[in-house]
């Protein structure tokens, strides 16, 4: 009797801790946008839905998890929720790149929707390591630039990191800050600080890249 009494305790203590330990896993899986700080997705990982490419519509598909950059002149720009449709001032982005060598892309920020040529508002961060222009990742181009030597090499995922903050923009590779500029107050033009979205660059044919884990913070105005 005693050994019949002990089988059934047995089995109805398993659903209990069949409970416990899912939860404990469930907590541990959270996605990004939960646990870490209030970064929130800006790409679904699937589709380009709240995302709008210009003229060379075909440079951007998606793939395996990741966005695929590979055509002639092309930008993706965010249309999404987060932020109005894109209308960011303060925030943080953070991406997960792999570049091809020979590749050339950027990622631009305070931009705004344009369907042909090289967005004529806001900055670049540029993505290249081993592409013949010799303003490689990290640099905010043609303004303030990592020259010669990028601080990632091809065929690895990095993660880029962009902070924008009042006037000061920051440009951190895997962590380690790799570029710190403060905009003057009378600076001139549409290359500047404003306000506006985020848009991924297909910069030519040869040049192949990926995308994915795209993500913002939201910092104060």
């Amino acid at each position: 009797m005693q050994k019949i009494k002990s089988i059934i305790l047995f089995f109805l203590l398993i659903p209990i801790t069949a409970y416990a330990y899912t939860g404990y896993n469930e907590a541990e899986m959270q996605p990004n946008n939960q646990q870490d700080n209030n970064w929130i997705s800006i790409w679904d990982g699937e589709t380009l839905d709240g995302w709008r490419a210009s003229e060379n519509r075909d440079s951007f598909w998606v793939e395996d998890g990741k966005i695929v950059v590979d055509g002639p002149r092309s930008h993706l720009f965010y249309e999404g929720p987060v932020a109005n449709g894109g209308d960011f001032l303060n925030f943080e982005f953070k991406a997960e790149v792999y570049t091809y060598p020979q590749a050339n892309s950027g990622i631009f920020f305070h931009t705004r929707y344009q369907e042909e040529g090289w967005p004529q508002y806001g900055y670049e961060a540029q993505v290249n390591a081993t592409h013949g222009d010799p303003r490689k990742t990290g640099s905010l181009y043609a303004v303030a630039d990592v020259m010669d030597v990028a601080p990632h090499e091809d065929h690895e995922w990095f993660e880029y990191h962009i902070i924008v903050n009042g006037k000061d923009i920051t440009f951190k590779i895997n962590g380690e800050v790799v570029n710190e500029f403060t905009e003057p107050a009378d600076r001139e033009g549409t290359i500047k600080l404003s306000r506006g979205t985020i848009a991924l660059q297909a910069h030519d044919p040869n040049s192949r890249i990926y995308y994915r884990n795209i993500r913002v913070r939201l910092l104060p105005d």
